[in-house]
């Protein structure tokens, strides 16, 4: 059953179509909140994602094709949103690009393709959102990571991307209050990456056993923080916090 507390409200949820995206969509949408699924070519998860969530309330979940490296993207996401419900009250910058970049083969591309989907992206969407966000009074979640802090090996362009997002967050916090809060969660280790090869049941044992709570999350995990972040936490803004089973513990 939907909360109606949060009825009038939107939010926009970028990579929203699979993963934990997908799973913060349905949970902002379960609190009530119109969604705006940004993805950029999950289009059948996106559809049936959209369709799953109009089956509950009908005209209460849109979608938006986009490449974040593209200059167009921020007001591209924008306007899909103001068109189709006319409001922005919470941003989510869930995309992320993710894979290893060691230093001996790291290239231009990969530095662009990282900074743009982890950094570049959310900065320039955050700006384009703005004015609504101010208007509705409303909030931004960035999704970090862990790693923003203590670096993951061989994941070097990543890791920068993802500190200069937590930067981001704090510094965004200071300059658009009091109007929008802004704030990030940082997860651990939820779900295991798509097509790693290192990602063998013997690395994620090794990754578990820095684990104190000695499992893996689930994406309902980091739904349920940002959620909170967005909706219910009105005194909170330019924190990070950690849903990683302790796992930032383990230096």
């Amino acid at each position: 059953m939907s909360d109606t507390t949060h009825s009038n409200r939107v939010a926009i949820v970028t990579g929203g179509a699979r993963r934990i995206g997908a799973e913060i969509a349905r949970c902002l949408h379960q609190r009530g909140l119109r969604v705006c699924l940004h993805y950029r070519s999950s289009n059948a998860d996106a559809e049936a994602l959209i369709g799953a969530l109009n089956q509950v309330r009908p005209e209460s979940a849109c979608g938006v094709v986009a490449e974040l490296s593209d200059a167009a993207a921020p007001a591209r996401i924008r306007d899909a949103a103001l068109q189709a419900f006319g409001r922005i009250d919470v941003l989510i910058n869930n995309a992320s690009a993710f894979y290893p970049t060691p230093i001996a083969e790291a290239t231009q591309t990969q530095w662009d393709e990282l900074m743009a989907s982890n950094l570049r992206g959310p900065f320039f969407l955050s700006q384009a959102c703005a004015p609504a966000l101010s208007e509705a009074g409303g909030a931004i979640v960035n999704l970090v990571d862990i790693h923003a802090e203590v670096p993951l090996a061989q994941h070097p362009i990543y890791c920068m991307a993802k500190a200069g997002l937590v930067m981001q967050t704090r510094s965004l916090a200071k300059d658009l209050a009091p109007a929008v809060r802004v704030n990030a969660v940082a997860p651990g280790s939820i779900l295991w990456p798509e097509g790693d090869a290192a990602d063998t049941p013997e690395a994620q044992a090794a990754i578990l056993a820095c684990v104190p709570m000695r499992r893996q999350g689930e994406p309902a995990d980091i739904a349920n923080m940002v959620t909170f972040l967005a909706l219910d936490a009105p005194y909170v803004t330019g924190q990070v916090v950690a849903v990683d089973g302790g796992r930032s513990l383990h230096r």
